[in-house]
Parts: C-alpha cells; sequence; structure tokens
C-alpha cells in the first residue's frame, strides 16, 4: 500500500511538471502578429534607407534595408501562418 501511494505521488508531481513546462510554450502559439502593421513599419524604414542613401551614409542605409526586409519577411511568415493552420477541429 505504502508504494502505490508513493508511486501516485510521484506520477502526480511529475505530471504537474510537465503541465508547467507545456503552459509557456502553449501561450507562445497564441501570440499573433499584425501584418499590416509590419509592412508599414517595412515601408517606412524603406523611406528612411532612401533618404539615408541620398545623404551618402550608404552604410546605414544598407542596415536599414537588412531591417526593413526581416520585417517584411516576417510578415510573409506570418501571412503563410495563418494561411496554412487548420480550424479550431482541424478542419
Amino acid at each position: 500500500m505504502r508504494r502505490r501511494m508513493t508511486a501516485i505521488v510521484l506520477a502526480a508531481a511529475l505530471a504537474g511538471g510537465v503541465a508547467a513546462t507545456l503552459a509557456p510554450a502553449a501561450q507562445a502559439a497564441g501570440v499573433t502578429c499584425d501584418v499590416r502593421k509590419l509592412h508599414q513599419e517595412a515601408d517606412q524604414l524603406k523611406r528612411e534607407a532612401a533618404r539615408q542613401k541620398s545623404q551618402g551614409q550608404r552604410e546605414a542605409a544598407r542596415h536599414t534595408l537588412d531591417r526593413a526586409y526581416q520585417l517584411e519577411k516576417r510578415a510573409q511568415q506570418c501571412e503563410a501562418a495563418d494561411h496554412n493552420t487548420s480550424g479550431p477541429f482541424g478542419g
């Protein structure tokens, strides 16, 4: 009887630990991104890069364009994720 109770308590403790470690991952899965805002920020960065380039700051313009392309890539990833996810019941 004592061993059985110890096993039950141990199993419950392990199950609680697994649930505690999975909870943050489940919350992270609910994160959404604002695709329109990402595109707007990328456009703003592109305008800034054009201004920097016209002022002769070519290296800064290159870095600004890199950030703009990263935002666009993130927006495309979000759009693809929204398009490829299934509904709440798998359909």
